[in-house]
């Protein structure tokens, strides 16, 4: 789907972490049977705040983005930054700083990321909502009681290579949920899915399957 303020979705004029999760829910209610739910890194938190949402959420995986405290990822003044760049018509150069500065990406994974004009130039358009919701992620804490009868299955997913923080709060999620495992994709980052999609996917539907 596309959420909010990207693609073919429309927006509004205040914006919060509960409006996302309200519009996943949406889409996955819309659909009239349970379905599997799959949310990578800031869409990922989104995924787990719907599963609470709707009972039609059958299995949920999550890949990466999942923290219990959200403002332990964020240096002083790097939202501030990335706002200042977006102000100033630099949005290419605002997404590759949160991409290298935050998320932790090497260079040749936002280069093949570059390498692929259109899927790039769709990040560009959906670049002026990035700010705000890092700002809602920042703001965001882990509450376990509202999670303690959360019944779907959940696979947190991690690259082997990510950032140590990734696979200490997968880790973390899976004794905290009810019912969570965690599943490294060996060699991998925060862009399984473009750097190793058929290991990617072979994960995916084994959990699916399983």
């Amino acid at each position: 789907m596309d959420r909010r303020g990207r693609g073919g979705s429309g927006d509004a004029e205040r914006y919060a972490l509960a409006r996302e999760a309200e519009d996943v829910a949406a889409v996955v209610d819309s659909i009239g049977e349970p379905v599997n739910v799959l949310g990578h890194s800031y869409g990922g938190l989104c995924s787990l705040e719907a599963a609470l949402l709707s009972p039609n959420v059958r299995r949920l995986i999550l890949y990466e983005g999942v923290h219990r405290r959200g403002s332990d990822n964020y240096r002083p003044g790097l939202i501030d930054q990335l706002d200042a760049m977006l102000a100033a018509g630099h949005v290419e150069d605002m997404l590759v700083t949160m991409l290298r500065d935050l998320v932790g990406m090497p260079a040749e994974e936002i280069g093949l990321l570059r390498s692929q004009p259109e899927a790039w130039a769709r990040r560009l358009g959906n670049a002026p909502t990035i700010p705000r919701e890092l700002r809602a992620d920042e703001a965001y804490r882990f509450a376990p009681e509202r999670f303690r009868d959360m019944r779907q299955p959940t696979w947190l997913l991690v690259g082997g290579d990510s950032q140590a923080r990734e696979r200490e709060s997968a880790e973390a999620f899976a004794v905290l949920l009810p019912d969570a495992r965690v599943a490294m994709l060996p060699g991998q980052q925060h862009l399984a899915m473009y750097t190793a999609p058929e290991a990617f996917v072979a994960e995916v539907v084994r959990f699916l399957e399983g």
